[in-house]
């Protein structure tokens, strides 16, 4: 019971913290969704949210509240980041490290606003569907460094991409439909906004997808006044890379200073950068492994003349292929340069809590508010756990988890885990919510 209370407690002071973001009965409601999305076991439908928390009697109003109630997307991004902000590990490097990519979200019905039909490129089984009909989110997250394991991922805001030639009306009433954004645009917004929220200095890791100059561009040279942001991404085997221009003329040298030095050798022949291998080891994808890479600064194509870059080739143990990397912030080196690209990974675990363990797939909605806030109530539920789990380490709370006997070497918890506990003390946890919530049943 006291355990109970404890974890109550915490998980009650991470809830208050988004009260600004609604009106009092919205953020009632809210905090009731965020806590039984947290302890439901079975389908994370509203119906099957307020079955788990046992406050049937507020199903329509929940219901009303995900259609109609007062929902503040921007103050609930605005919350959530500064709650992550204060987790350990939220500077790497002297950054803060943001993941940024797009998945996918099944949904069958074309009559689900804002599906679009996509080739599904990971159907290689002859009796999977080719073209599927999804949502496609661009999303982004927190990377918080995690010291010799891998690095934790806590979702923060995402946006939805729909294709050129399948934008869906902005409502039902309306005849205009969505202004299109390709997903490029969207990485942009989404990181920009990160830079607006909190002061610093932001690094943006993102899969070759997005290396192009739509996207790192504007953020390190932005023209509308908003936050430098620095890009970390892989980089091409045949992209176009210069050393950097002569600074002073040489004798009898007319015209103007050029702007770009001499062509390099690609990435895929990096031995023949005039730079020395130089090696170390990281911790990259679950275990520490040796890197042998070279890094040049230099100018990059992609990137203009006017912006020096880091690019490094690296050889990771256990792995065949070269790494080759890209970065604007050259004062990293070679090495966490790798180390921070291969945390990017952690961001495919997220993807799959959001999608097994929150029910991302299980949404019944089928209009645009409750689409968006019911993937926003998820991001906040995962980002929620993973924070009640830090307060719980912090807080000293003893055995609150430990390795199952069939895997006795496991190191760290899982969202399954905190959830687990939380499931554990669910009728103390149901208790205290409808103490909190009272019996009203009135729609925010």
């Amino acid at each position: 019971m006291r355990q109970a209370t404890l974890l109550w407690d915490l998980w009650q002071a991470l809830l208050k913290s988004f009260a600004w973001a609604f009106t009092r009965p919205g953020f009632r409601r809210f905090a009731e969704w965020i806590t039984a999305l947290a302890i439901n076991p079975e389908e994370h439908t509203v119906t099957q949210s307020v079955t788990a928390i046992e406050r049937l009697a507020d199903w329509k109003a929940l219901e009303t509240f995900a259609e109609y109630g007062a929902w503040h997307t921007d103050y609930v991004v605005n919350t959530l980041t500064r709650l992550v902000e204060k987790a350990p590990g939220r500077l790497w490097h002297g950054y803060h490290i943001s993941a940024v990519d797009d998945t996918k979200v099944h949904r069958n019905s074309p009559d689900v606003w804002g599906t679009c039909t996509f080739h599904e490129y990971t159907a290689r089984c002859p009796n999977r569907a080719t073209t599927v009909r999804a949502h496609n989110w661009v999303l982004l997250g927190a990377l918080l460094h995690n010291p010799d394991q891998p690095a934790w991922f806590l979702p923060l805001s995402g946006r939805l991409f729909f294709r050129k030639a399948q934008l869906p009306l902005r409502s039902a009433a309306s005849r205009q439909t969505e202004p299109f954004r390709t997903k490029c645009e969207w990485a942009v917004v989404l990181l920009r906004e990160q830079g607006r929220l909190i002061t610093g200095r932001h690094l943006g890791v993102f899969d070759g997808g997005y290396a192009l100059k739509s996207v790192v561009r504007p953020l390190v040279v932005p023209e509308d006044g908003s936050p430098r942001i620095e890009f970390l991404t892989r980089l091409r085997h045949d992209a176009r890379l210069h050393a950097l221009p002569p600074t002073e003329r040489l004798p009898g040298q007319r015209g103007p200073m050029p702007k770009w030095g001499k062509k390099l050798p690609p990435p895929r022949q990096g031995g023949r950068w005039a730079r020395g291998w130089q090696e170390g080891q990281a911790f990259l994808y679950g275990r520490r492994r040796k890197v042998l890479w070279k890094e040049i600064v230099c100018l990059w194509r992609v990137m203009g003349h006017d912006v020096p870059v880091k690019a490094v080739v690296a050889r990771v143990e256990g792995y065949k292929k070269r790494f080759t990397l890209v970065t604007s912030a050259v004062e990293l080196t070679g090495l966490q340069m790798v180390e921070l690209f291969c945390a990017r990974f952690r961001q495919e675990d997220g993807f799959r809590d959001l999608k097994q363990r929150l029910g991302w797939e299980e949404c019944r909605a089928w209009t645009r508010k409750p689409i968006e806030r019911t993937t926003q109530a998820q991001c906040v539920t995962l980002s929620l756990l993973r924070l009640l789990q830090f307060r719980l380490d912090a807080a000293g709370v003893p055995d609150w988890w430990s390795p199952p006997p069939w895997d006795r070497k496991k190191e760290r918890p899982s969202v399954l885990d905190v959830e687990r506990l939380l499931r554990r003390h669910a009728p103390e946890i149901r208790r205290l919510l409808s103490q909190w919530l009272g019996e009203e049943e009135k729609v925010a």
